[in-house]
This record gives C-alpha cells, sequence and structure tokens, in this order.
C-alpha cells in the first residue's frame, strides 16, 4: 500500500495555496482565520477570570493553560495562555463580551489586536554619526564636510530617515556635554535647513538640552537610547515641540551596560518597560511614539538573538518599532565594514519580512536593494 503524500504548510500567502487547491474565493478570508493560529499571554487574571476563560477556550476547541493551582484556588492571580485559531480566538472574544469580571474589556482587546494584523513597509533609517568614537565609523564624518556629503549620500541612496547622533553611546563609552553636542550638530542642521532638505531627521541624544536645540532647529525625531532614565526632563521637550519620540530600551548606562546584564525574563523584562515608558509618555500628552527593544544596551549575545527571533511579540503594544542591529559587536569581530554589513542584513531580512516599521543601519543602499526584492 502507497503512502499519503502532504507537506506542512509555512507560506504565509495562505490566498495562494487555497487558490492551488481550488478553493471558493468568496470564502478564502473566513477560512483563512480557521489556518492562523496564535498563542496570547494574559497577565494577572484573578481566578474567575481564569477559569471562565478556560471553559470558553474549550467551548470552541481552543484551550486556555493556567497555573496549576487555579483549579484548587489556593492562589489569587494566574497568568493564562490562550491558544486557538483566530476564527476560535473571536468566537471566544464574543461569548466573552457578555460575561462579568471585566472580561468584556479583555474580549475588546483581543478582538483590537485580532482585527490590526497589517504592518507597513519597513523604513530605513540612515545613520550620521558626527562623533570621533562611534563603534564603527567614529572620527569618519567628525569633519563638517565629510558630514554633509555622507548626510547626501544616505539620501540618495534611499533612505526614508536620517538619525544624526553627536555622542557615541556604545559599550564602555562616557557622556558627552551639552555644548560639546550642540556645536557638533549645528553645522549640519543648518546645512539642512538651508538646503531646505524634504525629509525627516531625527537626533540620536539623552540630553534634553540638546533635544530642545534640535527641535527648535528643523528637527522632528529624538532617539533617546536610554528611554527617558538618562535625563527626566525630557518627555517635556518633546511635548513642548509636539515631536516624535523613539524610546528605546537600555538597561543600565553605557559606560557599564555591558557588565553581566541579567533579566528575570528578557523578553517580558523589555515589554513591560517600554509599556511603562509609553505610558509615561502618553501622560505627558506625547502622541507620536516608536520603541526599540535595544539591541546591544545591557544584553548579551544571546539576549540579543532571542530578541530578534521574537520581536513580533513587542507589537502587541500597538506602537512601531525601530531594531538597529547594524555592524553591532554581537555579530562578531571582523576587520571590515562590508562583512558587518552583510550579517546586518542576513539578520534584518527576517525582521523586514515580520513586518518591522523602522531599521536604523549604517549601509542604506544594500538595505533598500533587499526591500526593493520583496
Amino acid at each position: 500500500m502507497n503512502n499519503f503524500v502532504f507537506k506542512e504548510i509555512k507560506n504565509k500567502d495562505l490566498n495562494k495555496e487555497l487558490d492551488l487547491i481550488g478553493f471558493d474565493k468568496a470564502y478564502q478570508l473566513k477560512f483563512q482565520d480557521k489556518m492562523n493560529y496564535k498563542n496570547i499571554k494574559i497577565f494577572n487574571l484573578n481566578l474567575a477570570q481564569a477559569n471562565i476563560l478556560k471553559q470558553t477556550a474549550l467551548i470552541f476547541g481552543a484551550d486556555c493553560a493556567i497555573n496549576r493551582n487555579v483549579i484548587i484556588g489556593n492562589i489569587e492571580k494566574s497568568d493564562v495562555i490562550l491558544c486557538g485559531s483566530i476564527s476560535q480566538l473571536r468566537k471566544i472574544s464574543e461569548k466573552l463580551i457578555s460575561q462579568p469580571f471585566k472580561l468584556k474589556i479583555l474580549a475588546e482587546q483581543i478582538l483590537d489586536l485580532l482585527d490590526n494584523q497589517t504592518r507597513n513597509k519597513t523604513k530605513l533609517v540612515g545613520i550620521l554619526n558626527i562623533t570621533p568614537d562611534s563603534f564603527s565609523d567614529g572620527g569618519l564624518y567628525l569633519n563638517k564636510d565629510l558630514a554633509i556629503k555622507h548626510l547626501l549620500t544616505l539620501i540618495e541612496e534611499g533612505a526614508d530617515i536620517i538619525d544624526i547622533g553627536a555622542e557615541s553611546t556604545r559599550p564602555y563609552s562616557t557622556s558627552v556635554d551639552t555644548n560639546t553636542q550642540i556645536e557638533r550638530l549645528k553645522p549640519v542642521l543648518k546645512f539642512i535647513q538651508k538646503e531646505n532638505l524634504k525629509l525627516e531627521i531625527s537626533v540620536d541624544t539623552r540630553d534634553s538640552n540638546v533635544a530642545d536645540f534640535a527641535l527648535n532647529n528643523g528637527v522632528e525625531i529624538i532617539n533617546d537610547v536610554s528611554g527617558f532614565d538618562f535625563d527626566n526632563k525630557m518627555p517635556d521637550i518633546i511635548k513642548k515641540y509636539d515631536a516624535n519620540i523613539i524610546i528605546q530600551h537600555s538597561k543600565g548606562d553605557p559606560s557599564s551596560m555591558q557588565n553581566n546584564p541579567h533579566y528575570n525574563n528578557l523578553i517580558e523584562d523589555i515589554f513591560f518597560n517600554l509599556k511603562n515608558k509609553i505610558e509615561l509618555a502618553e501622560e505627558k500628552g506625547i502622541k507620536n511614539i516608536v520603541i526599540d527593544p535595544g539591541i546591544g544596551f545591557g544584553k548579551t549575545r544571546e539576549h540579543n538573538l532571542e530578541i530578534l527571533n521574537r520581536i513580533e511579540e513587542f507589537y502587541s503594544l500597538k506602537k512601531p518599532i525601530m531594531v538597529g542591529l547594524s555592524r553591532k559587536s554581537f555579530l562578531g569581530n571582523f576587520d571590515n565594514n562590508q562583512d558587518k554589513d552583510a550579517l546586518s542584513l542576513a539578520l534584518s531580512y527576517p525582521l523586514i519580512k515580520s513586518g518591522v516599521d523602522y531599521l536604523r543601519v549604517h549601509n542604506v543602499k544594500l538595505h533598500k536593494n533587499i526591500l526593493n526584492l520583496i
């Protein structure tokens, strides 16, 4: 007797797979919800909420993992993992809407998650370091003319945003004073304004006074790698100009952040840190927020790779995400930037496919070429 022939489908274009077997086009979207499976972790449910969610999931052929002590009632709270197809999760949510214990709110949040799955095409943030000591190009663009030449090259190569940094925050670096940062920024920002260059400019700084200067001179975005930890006046400056803010996770100061960084739960520690920073920003009235998990900022190589492999878990924060892995030391020791750029591109490709909003890169041309292929 001959065996059946079968294969597991990994193609994310489920419409194409359904077309290949001649499936009814009118029912394709609804059927896709049955083919897409999700695992959703929900934190700190009380016993009633956890039990109702568990039983509701089972009704629709899905499931919900709960703490084993929920059954005997000797704990007060439990994290849970709700798992099922999108179709099942919709039915579960519709059922929960009529349930007590604030489960209607949970249902609405789950439905909102399911209804907002589309990601935008990745944009490229070109790096312009006007510093003497950045890790891959320190000193190359400290001269005004060379900085402007590189700025124009990044634009020509297709950068959507230029991120200008006047302070290196590489591991074991020390802070740069306000006046030095401003003096480095002045000629480049003056050139951008004089030439009326039509693209978004970001300034990479932790210093609220530098941010104030930059935003008062045509900059639209501040990239704070400390996530407000370095200077607690930063949120007020962002609000003052109604500017965009990139909030990055960083564990510790650059001078010591790589000294045996430790996490209780890497992804969740970063997740909740960013969530708290988002809430702080929103309480201040800041509207335009991008988040960055902070590759290389207080992380080991293993930490960085886990973040990259699980980047989609941060999508639940419902903010655009930027990732900056370009040429960073966790990639390995190379004698030239060409090799670093090749490996950076290899790790960037799955991020692009997963829908990361922004990639902060040194080699814009190389990344633009891969974006044009996808």
